[in-house]
């Protein structure tokens, strides 16, 4: 059984796999001063919450805090008596690796959207993860991550508009009525909905253009459906796309003898 933990810069999310299915799926908040047995409070208690059996013997994790890996490491090894996979570090072996410049460190929820990508709907796609940063991947034919996009996310670009101007109050995102606005919390919410549908449309154009070539986009995170509500920008939604993820690369790694 397959603990696989993603752990971004707002959220971090705990997944039970049991060869076939997600038994259950929790999420915390990131703070890289959690120990590990504060993670283990809060994971065995929800866990007797939900009446869930475990027993875990593999752990995976991917992380674009490099700060909390250790905690979590700890946590793997304390608790599940086991080494956990960590995607990114030279010991985790990817199905294929990634074709960037020399030197470049690709962030391991890309890596771990683009085997989920291609492990599902093969390659020539372009991933849409909305998160706190707003990410572009694009998958090759055959599988390999070959660069993309990173924009402001959209949360974080309103919040950026809140602190820089003193007059503009914190607004949650949301589909307005309207594209033009008749007070400031419509004005705020149409410039960053429709700004960011503008964004989409025309990045993952001017990777189709610079590929040249039609490639299926597929939306993964938190807003992607809130998205996909106002036109159609995306071919595939996937939910879960990072968790899928980290099995296929834990999977890659037991079959050739890491784990």
């Amino acid at each position: 059984m397959l603990l696989a933990i993603d752990c971004g810069n707002t959220n971090t999310v705990f997944s039970i796999w049991d060869g076939e299915k997600f038994l259950c799926t929790l999420r915390t908040s990131t703070h890289h001063a959690r120990t590990a047995d504060a993670y283990f409070t809060w994971y065995s208690t929800l866990i007797k919450h939900y009446g869930i059996e475990t027993d875990i013997t593999d752990v995976i994790i991917s992380s674009t805090v490099p700060r909390v890996v250790f905690n979590l490491r700890v946590f793997a090894d304390r608790f599940f008596g086991c080494r956990p996979l960590v995607v990114g570090k030279p010991d985790c072996l990817l199905p294929v690796q990634a074709r960037v410049d020399a030197g470049t460190a690709v962030g391991p929820d890309r890596l771990v959207n683009t085997a989920g990508a291609y492990d599902r709907h093969g390659g020539n796609k372009i991933v849409v993860d909305f998160g706190t940063a707003t990410t572009f991947d694009v998958v090759d034919d055959d599988g390999a991550y070959v660069g993309g996009v990173i924009a402001p996310g959209v949360n974080l670009s309103l919040e950026a508009l809140h602190m820089a101007a003193a007059a503009l109050p914190h607004v949650d995102i949301a589909k307005p009525q309207a594209v033009i606005g008749t007070n400031t919390v419509a004005c705020m919410q149409s410039g960053v909905f429709w700004g960011y549908v503008g964004l989409v449309k025309e990045i993952c154009a001017r990777i189709k253009a610079e590929r040249d070539r039609d490639m299926q986009v597929i939306a993964t995170g938190g807003l992607a459906a809130l998205f996909q509500q106002s036109e159609i920008l995306f071919d595939i939604f996937e939910d879960d796309l990072t968790m899928h993820g980290l099995t296929v690369i834990h999977r890659y790694n037991k079959e050739n003898g890491t784990v």
